[in-house]
């Protein structure tokens, strides 16, 4: 159980927002399962760093086109969803059915991005990578693919 205190309390250390902010994301939104997708990544190797958290914010205003106060509502409703969810079946399904190949291909490399936040890659990310990829019907190869793409831009090798 310690282990789900401290993700609980990450996620809300993360947040930093009011609950009531998430009222405009309904479960079955895109946004939201991907952040949620998200939240689970970095914290999945029981270790969170400000820079995981900060990497989070940036690519999913990024990715989503929000500003500052639209992010930190995803944030919030995509922790609230997270400590809901009992597996990744919830999200996936809801990208698998919201967007297209391209579009999967897109939330994949988002979560490398993740990944590569803290300049390493715990083998618990790499395992949740693949599981995500593989729910969300995005080959080996092209994940494979996405992640020398994000391993590239990070200077990792």
């Amino acid at each position: 159980m310690p282990l789900f205190k401290s993700i609980a309390r990450f996620i809300d250390e993360l947040s930093g927002a009011e609950e009531d902010e998430t009222a405009s994301y309904s479960p079955d939104d895109e946004k939201l399962a991907a952040a949620a997708l998200a939240f689970h990544v970095i914290a999945v190797d029981g270790i969170v760093e400000d820079r995981e958290k900060d990497t989070m914010r940036q690519v999913l205003a990024e990715q989503f086109d929000l500003d500052e106060k639209r992010t930190e509502e995803l944030v919030e409703a995509a922790r609230q969803r997270s400590l809901e969810s009992v597996d990744l079946y919830a999200f996936t399904s809801v990208l698998n059915r919201k967007l297209d190949d391209e579009g999967r291909g897109r939330v994949v490399e988002m979560l490398w991005e993740m990944v590569y936040a803290d300049g390493t890659v715990h083998e618990f990310e790499d395992n949740a990578l693949w599981r995500i990829a593989e729910l969300l019907h995005v080959s080996s190869r092209e994940r494979i693919r996405l992640r020398k793409r994000v391993e590239r831009d990070h200077g990792s090798e």
